[in-house]
């Protein structure tokens, strides 16, 4: 059998490039610090932004503080790039795309960088820890973030708490925000309301009405949290609501359950074409007998 291709481990080999981040962007004007020496300066016009950077919102008010301390003192730290994979000549920005930013606005011709070679997974990996350690992300940057590192790469909610000093809960819990409608999402963003309350809005029948109500009666979150849960229908509530399944439905489950030898379930979509079929087992040795025979 050949042998399988391990995968990279979530932020190895990041730590030395880590080193070269300045934490201290969050500020809005840059660290009263000596120069870091950089590898060149680039014309600004090469220079463009990664388009899988997790964060998306920049505030106006630090880009104008960066930018008339840019104009004064010139770019402190430089920013890190790769050579860019879309654009022949130029540089992708992997660390301070708000230092671009400003330096544009201060109408610089060239800024200092620091050029490493990276691949897409080193970029958005060292984006993310870069932005989580100066909790710089909103709770949805931060969870589609996660969310990119997961469906491009294969990472896991383990692996990922493990590399960048997480618990599991947490990203579990940043992840299901996602699940919100995007009106809430966006709420969440702005800084209507907070992780708090998207949190208690995510099991709600109707979060984009729950969260209106928050927003015009100033609720804390644990008043959301009490409001979401008396809008919420109950585990006893929804299965009084659940529709009732049809003969065939029925007949159709007792069959695969005295060929299986195990309770079996479906759930189809009235008026559909799908559905779900669950198959429940008692102990391991059960699920043995179960893969043998649906791998017949």
């Amino acid at each position: 059998m050949a042998k399988k291709t391990e995968r990279k481990n979530l932020g190895r080999g990041l730590s030395a490039l880590l080193a070269d981040v300045n934490l201290d962007e969050g500020n809005s004007a840059q660290p009263a610090a000596t120069h870091r020496p950089s590898d060149t300066d680039v014309p600004i016009d090469k220079v463009f932004a990664n388009p899988d950077q997790p964060r998306r919102t920049f505030a106006e008010k630090d880009l104008v503080d960066l930018t008339a301390s840019i104009a004064e003192k010139g770019v402190i730290q430089p920013l890190i790039v790769r050579p860019d994979p879309n654009n022949q000549g130029g540089y992708q920005i992997v660390a301070g795309e708000r230092r671009w930013r400003a330096a544009q606005r201060a109408k610089l011709h060239s800024i200092p960088v620091l050029i490493r070679e990276l691949t897409d997974t080193e970029v958005l990996e060292l984006a993310i820890i870069e932005n989580i350690q100066r909790a710089d992300l909103n709770a949805i940057e931060e969870a589609m973030g996660y969310r990119q590192l997961m469906d491009k790469f294969g990472h896991t909610q383990g692996k990922m708490a493990d590399a960048l000093g997480k618990s599991r809960s947490h990203i579990a819990n940043l992840l299901r925000l996602l699940n919100l409608p995007p009106e809430v999402q966006e709420y969440l963003q702005n800084g209507q309301i907070s992780a708090g309350h998207a949190r208690a809005l995510v099991p709600a029948d109707d979060p984009v009405a729950l969260a209106r109500e928050i927003m015009s009666k100033g609720l804390s979150v644990r008043q959301a949290e009490a409001l979401a849960k008396k809008q919420t229908p109950s585990v006893k509530q929804k299965r009084r609501l659940k529709p009732v399944k049809d003969a065939d439905t029925r007949a159709i489950e007792n069959d695969l359950a005295a060929h299986l030898g195990v309770k079996v379930s479906i759930d189809h979509k009235a008026g559909g074409q799908s559905g779900e079929l669950r198959i429940k087992y008692a102990d391991l040795e059960q699920l043995d007998g179960l893969c043998q025979l649906l791998s017949q």
